[in-house]
């Protein structure tokens, strides 16, 4: 009973340490883009349309900065809680980081899109994903979701849900020193 109770404590523990997101060990080379967007592969490229009409997106190669690519929509009740965590770390560190919020526009009201950036304050570019094509390339399960990407494309870390101000700038803080 002892001995089956300690492997159970051990099973969950491993299991636990496994779900902790881990940011990829400085000078890590990048691998190719993956299937599954993962720590330590190159972020997949695309380009979209911008909520003012211009284009952006992530290019495979060096970057200036490194970018939050956040992944939303303006139905989501936990995005609504993370928009301020965002424009704060934008307006903290925007001008060493990029940060772009992909709106999942095939799920979602241009109208509401654009009442939600103005609502929160938002002073990064809006992307809108139309088609679901990035959502789909990213394989998200759902919103929120932020990809960590380093100045060279590498993807760092992924947060899924809500952190919080201070986790949420502690990884991007860990993610500007690459």
């Amino acid at each position: 009973m002892k001995k089956t109770w300690i492997i159970a404590a051990a099973a969950a523990g491993l299991a636990m340490l496994a779900a902790v997101p881990q940011l990829a060990p400085v000078g890590t080379a990048a691998r190719p883009a993956a299937a599954k967007p993962e720590i330590g592969y190159l972020a997949p490229p695309f380009e979209l349309e911008t909520l003012d009409g211009g284009r952006l997106g992530i290019a495979l190669g060096e970057r200036e900065r490194p970018v939050v690519l956040n992944f939303w929509a303006s139905w989501c009740d936990p995005c609504r809680l993370e928009a301020p965590i965002l424009a704060g770390l934008h307006e903290k560190y925007g001008d060493r980081l990029d940060i772009y919020g992909v709106n999942g526009t095939n799920n979602d009201d241009l109208n509401s899109v654009r009442a939600f950036v103005k609502l929160y304050g938002y002073k990064f570019p809006t992307l809108l994903d139309r088609k679901g094509e990035v959502f789909d390339k990213y394989r998200l399960l759902g919103y929120p979701t932020s990809f960590l990407i380093d100045r060279h494309g590498v993807i760092r870390d992924m947060i899924v849900g809500l952190p919080g101000y201070a986790e949420f700038e502690r990884r991007v803080l860990a993610l500007m020193k690459y």
